[in-house]
């Protein structure tokens, strides 16, 4: 039974909204989005995908637990789609819908002056906010802040956290514990993670540049992107055509470097939505301009699609925003597929220096002239993360449209 996604909510540092996402991604601005900034790591200067935009303050009635910049930028964005969830509340009921929020970092960052305070051996002045910490927290909060009673969880598998909240949005909803769910990923720029990336040496000192023989790491970033899935085809919805998700377990940080997950991760993803490689049009990459991602990436894109399939990382327009990075792209792949607003069917080009490195497969990267082919539109977007932890997204149109 497929699963229908309506119009998703976005925030990050290519804007806010679908239009500006939109703009960002098929016509990218000739300066990059990202900004340069030496007060996260000591000591060192690098670009991160900061969200510029003034958020919104909290509703009233939101719990003070529910109080930090995690949940207030995952707020902003659910403002998009108020219509939408106020709408399945009313159809459907506030105990049928579920909430499921991937995430790596969650709100802990609001503890941080309690935890300096115990480092320093000083006397905490301010108390240590639990629920902050919980990864369920965002799913927590919407569930609160919109007065719902279903079912609501987070998930946290680093990099994958958004597009596995898909997947568990569909199975919920073909399991028939739901009728709709609000599913997304959301996660801020915080020290823990920065400087978690910085100790592994993966940063980069410049715009990532992804599949480069130049490239030298990732640039963070945060982001917000939430959908409401449902088993009734909604006006200008979109279907989740199918999934697949894997996990090696290789290393700690590192990918198989041959791609045996992502393979894996491809292959199911195609048997699940009944379809060839041949007929996947665009491949939004994970494609974060590391050493190891790439390598092991382009190994799965070759020998799974060849060099029929269009492929683009569009981490250069916003950062690798981790736990939103899988629901960020996924809404990037909806809104590139939407012919409401692609109407004339541009695929969005790949940022890089096109110094092509040799000792990687070839893959056919997008370029400015970039189009989806005549005919039913199909992409996939593909997420990878540490563990191990790989998934992918098929989203088009259906074979009668």
């Amino acid at each position: 039974m497929p699963i229908y996604l309506q119009q998703p909510a976005m925030i990050s540092a290519a804007g806010c909204g679908m239009e500006a996402h939109i703009r960002a991604l098929l016509n990218p601005p000739a300066q990059t989005l990202l900004q340069t900034n030496d007060t996260w790591v000591q000591g060192k200067n690098f670009a991160f995908g900061a969200v510029r935009e003034t958020l919104r303050p909290f509703a009233e009635h939101t719990a003070a637990a529910h109080r930090s910049r995690n949940n207030q930028l995952l707020w902003h964005a659910l403002e998009q789609i108020e219509p939408q969830i106020m709408q399945a509340k009313q159809v459907y009921g506030a105990e049928r819908i579920a909430v499921i929020i991937g995430t790596s970092v969650s709100g802990a960052d609001e503890n941080i002056p309690l935890f300096r305070q115990l480092a320093y051996g000083e006397t905490p002045t301010v108390a240590f906010n639990q629920q902050a910490q919980l990864h369920s927290d965002p799913a927590d909060f919407i569930r609160q802040v919109y007065g719902l009673s279903g079912l609501a969880y987070g998930v946290s598998t680093a990099c994958t956290s958004g597009a596995r909240a898909l997947i568990s949005a569909a199975r919920l909803l073909n399991a028939g514990v739901c009728d709709a769910v609000i599913c997304g990923g959301v996660d801020t720029l915080s020290p823990l993670t920065i400087n978690g990336f910085h100790a592994l040496e993966v940063l980069s000192d410049g715009l990532a540049n992804p599949f480069s023989a130049n490239r030298n790491g990732i640039n963070i970033g945060e982001a917000a992107a939430v959908f409401v899935a449902t088993r009734d085809k909604q006006p200008d919805s979109l279907p989740l055509l199918g999934y697949g998700a894997s996990s090696d377990a290789y290393h700690m940080s590192s990918p198989h470097p041959d791609g045996v997950g992502a393979i894996a991760a491809f292959k199911q993803s195609l048997q699940h939505a009944a379809l060839n490689p041949d007929q996947i049009a665009w491949i939004n990459a994970h494609g974060t301009g590391t050493r190891h991602n790439d390598r092991m990436e382009s190994r799965a894109v070759a020998e799974v699609f060849g060099m029929q399939t269009a492929v683009t990382s569009t981490k250069p327009l916003t950062g690798h925003t981790l736990g939103a990075a899988g629901a960020l792209e996924a809404a990037f792949l909806w809104a590139v597929v939407s012919r409401k607003w692609n109407e004339g069917g541009i695929l969005p080009p790949q940022l890089w220096d096109g110094v092509r490195d040799e000792e990687l497969p070839e893959i056919m990267l997008s370029d400015t002239g970039s189009c989806w082919p005549a005919g039913r539109r199909i992409g996939a977007s593909s997420s990878f993360a540490f563990g191990g932890n790989n998934a992918v997204l098929i989203i088009g149109e259906e074979a009668d449209a």
